[in-house]
């Protein structure tokens, strides 16, 4: 061996032999956890975040899937992961408010065992009827189930889900009697209304605009405390039943218990500044949603305002837990 080669031979063992830790490291990639199948409103926006956090921070973004038990397996998954930034839940009510009235067993505390990060969005809610239904507004509709007690009946995702709670606050409201009919999803929900199985549905405005624009649906209002830019001519519930406080109805998104203070702030500002990109604000306005864009402890505040208004509901309406 030359002795020109020997420093090179050194050099070349020095960097074998040394520790990885003497390396850059590349960031671990985060993970967003979304307990509902693909294409929830959860997911799709999880799916709009990600590329822009990654771009941003470098870090690969990934959204999971892990559906059932109406979001409590991947609520579960998330309450047991590592505290260290790398896993979070992109969640809704259902999983952090009606399950602790509706869930005989839950795998989980929703306060004590996660982390709030900060409430994302909150979609617009509309209520919808066949336009068989011979009602144009929701003085009219009170009317006629009034006239028709049990008659009438209002669809939802399934029991528990905001949309459920939206027509049971409306049935304490109006004071009428209409029946519960839960599907396995919003989807199959909103083409109950349209196929006409059930008469009413409560649902997110973004999933209906299509059909009221082809005539499958009628909008008779609302759900939100004033009219919505986009339907100035449809009142909102509040209009017609004063004191109407709608469901709470947020995305958010959560750490596990015990995420670091630095790494809550770290997690809450690179979410935000993806919900503020301009291709995705402008995409949660087609979606017909709002960016909220809480902190931490407003989250806090709003999930705990969520659970006594959802226990104090669910009580006034009978719901049995399953």
């Amino acid at each position: 061996m030359t002795t020109l080669a020997r420093p090179c031979l050194m050099i070349l063992l020095a960097a074998a032999l040394a520790p990885i830790s003497a390396f850059p490291q590349a960031p671990r990639a985060l993970k967003i956890v979304v307990p509902f199948p693909p294409g929830n409103g959860t997911d799709i926006l999880a799916r709009l975040m990600a590329p822009k956090m990654t771009a941003a921070t470098g870090q690969a973004v990934i959204v999971e899937n892990r559906g059932g038990a109406n979001g409590q397996i991947g609520a579960e998954a998330v309450a047991h992961a590592a505290p260290d930034g790398t896993t979070i839940l992109f969640t809704s009510p259902s999983t952090h408010v009606t399950a602790i009235f509706l869930s005989k067993n839950l795998p989980y505390d929703p306060i004590r065992d996660f982390t709030p990060i900060t409430a994302a969005v909150e979609p617009v809610t509309v209520m919808t009827v066949n336009p068989s239904l011979p009602v144009n507004s929701v003085k009219e509709l009170i009317a006629y189930a009034k006239a028709n007690p049990g008659k009438l009946n209002y669809s939802s995702p399934g029991v528990g889900a905001v949309f459920h709670m939206s027509g049971e606050l409306f049935k304490l409201g109006a004071g009428v009697d209409i029946v519960h009919v839960p599907y396995k999803g919003a989807s199959p929900a909103l083409q109950g209304v349209i196929a006409g199985e059930v008469a009413i549905g409560f649902n997110s405005l973004a999933s209906v605009l299509p059909h009221l624009r082809s005539g499958k649906l009628k909008v008779l209002a609302v759900l939100e405390a004033n009219r919505y830019p986009g339907l100035p001519d449809v009142p909102s519930m509040r209009e017609v039943l004063p004191g109407f406080e709608k469901p709470a109805s947020w995305f958010g998104l959560f750490g596990p218990a015990g995420l670091p203070a630095a790494t809550t702030a770290k997690l809450h500002d690179e979410l935000v500044a993806s919900l503020k990109d301009p291709e995705v604000h402008h995409k949660i306005d087609e979606l017909a949603m709002a960016v909220i864009a809480s902190t931490p402890e407003q989250f806090s505040a709003m999930l705990k305002s969520g659970i006594d208004q959802y226990g104090r509901l669910i009580k006034a309406a009978g719901i049995q837990p399953e």
